[in-house]
């Protein structure tokens, strides 16, 4: 027998698994969340996408101050005071894990801390208890992965432990050039790292726009980041004196660094709860099968988020918690998770939505392109932004728009209007028909699709 029981139990207090937790208590359901921090919000909120966020806005003030001078505008030397920076970005991330704490309570849902492990399809072991449940939601997200071989060493960091601001290294390379390791990039250059980022594919942010990716590498290089691709990091030495990375690629020979982040890449966590007691399908790297309605292949058992797949984003895991939590209280509802948004928020930001004009060549799907420069745009030029695009991929046929490449200062706000169109069927003509303000960044969408309707007269 059971020591508890749940009527529904979500295991991970993340992004998806908050909002999955607060939406079934919204919906009637006697909610408890289990999560092993003092604090709810998981990796998101308390060591990824908030704090890093915090210390991206560092950066770019920082830049921006350097930059004064092209203005007319003297602010003397920039001085980093690291103590300061840490307590205010620790003060923002304390101030929203407060805030969920109590939207949990007002809602009465049960938080409780401790680990997970399926004992069967309907039991659950929780440090020791054990609890029955009606209906489970796994939730337990994902962690850095860690390249084998690698020496052990405090000077080589994971992310988390890049975002804990220990020291500002001389030297830092970055191995992965993908949004976390172009992030961090971005935040130690701007700190005064003399910044390396090693990436294994042919370009960084692998799977963007390769002509948005193209304006973003030019922009971190003037930034002082040198950028290697096509090249694989064979062998890290750890000394006294430094760490040494042995390259092979492209860029082939030896790289001195005082510190090293790996950012290649998350694994799910799914493991950790022990699935396969509960006969719940996994994949050979470790991924919880799902249906669009986020059930596993065991009934009243669910999983969303990062141990479901890629994209591994806190905005997927969110929706997909809502569809979990309805489906589970009688409620038809569904997630396609092809449209899910990504930025990475580097200088300038670089945003993508839909099909890239490369995913759709290699898929067969009919398309054309079209784009508008930043270089051409007012509020661009007047808000001190440098090159940026604006690119669509739409339907030949129909004129429908299928994707979205935008690259420069807030490209990822722009990028709602954008997936919005997408999800609504939007054509050119619905883009370059609606009155955008002037002088704004959105106006960069009506004139991309201008320009393809031969009715643009900014060009």
């Amino acid at each position: 027998m059971a020591d508890n029981h749940a009527d529904f139990i979500v295991l991970g207090a993340g992004p998806g698994g908050y909002a999955c937790a607060f939406r079934a208590a919204d919906l009637g359901r006697k909610v408890v969340l289990v999560d092993p921090r003092a604090t709810l919000g998981g990796v998101c909120l308390n060591e990824g996408c908030i704090p890093s966020k915090a210390l991206l806005h560092a950066a770019q003030v920082l830049r921006e101050a350097r930059h004064g001078s092209d203005w007319g505008l003297d602010f003397g030397t920039a001085k980093v005071d690291l103590d300061a920076l840490r307590a205010k970005k620790n003060g923002i991330v304390g101030q929203l894990t407060s805030g969920l704490s109590a939207l949990s309570k007002r809602r009465k849902v049960q938080v409780v801390r401790g680990s997970a492990r399926f004992v069967d399809a309907q039991t659950l072991e929780i440090d020791g208890q054990t609890w029955s449940f009606e209906h489970a939601v796994i939730a337990v997200g994902s962690a850095p992965i860690q390249l084998p071989g690698w020496p052990e060493d405090k000077r080589i960091w994971d992310s988390t432990a890049a975002l804990e601001l220990r020291s500002i290294p001389k030297r830092l390379a970055i191995v992965g050039g993908g949004i976390i390791g172009l992030e961090m990039a971005t935040v130690y250059a701007a700190l005064g790292s003399e910044v390396t980022v090693i990436e294994l594919a042919d370009q960084i942010a692998p799977g963007a726009d390769a002509e948005a990716v193209g304006i973003l590498h030019a922009a971190l290089a003037q930034e002082g980041i040198t950028l290697h691709t096509s090249t694989k990091t064979a062998r890290v030495e750890a000394a006294k004196s430094g760490l040494t990375l042995h390259c092979e690629g492209a860029f082939s020979g030896a790289l001195k660094a005082d510190a090293i982040i790996q950012a290649v890449g998350r694994r799910s966590n799914a493991a950790g709860v022990a699935p396969e007691a509960a006969g719940i399908a996994v994949s050979e790297r470790g991924i919880i099968e799902v249906d669009r309605s986020c059930q596993t292949s065991v009934p009243g058992i669910f999983a969303i988020g990062d141990v479901t797949g890629n994209p591994m984003l806190a905005h997927r895991a969110t929706h997909q918690g809502h569809v979990a939590a309805e489906v589970a209280s009688g409620h038809a509802a569904a997630l396609d998770t092809d449209l899910i948004p990504s930025v990475a928020y580097t200088a300038p930001e670089l945003a993508w939505v839909g099909l890239t004009a490369a995913q759709a060549k290699a898929q067969g799907i009919a398309h054309k392109v079209t784009s508008f420069p930043w270089a051409a745009s007012g509020r661009n030029l007047a808000s001190g932004g440098d090159d940026g695009l604006t690119k669509l991929v739409y339907c030949p046929d129909t004129q429908r728009l299928l994707g979205a490449s935008l690259v420069g200062n807030n490209a990822g706000e722009l990028l709602a209007e954008a997936t919005l169109a997408i999800e609504m069927g939007a054509t050119l003509q619905d883009l370059a028909l609606s009155v955008h303000a002037h002088p704004t960044l959105s106006e960069t969408l009506a004139f991309a699709a201008e320009r393809a309707l031969g009715t643009l007269t900014d060009l």
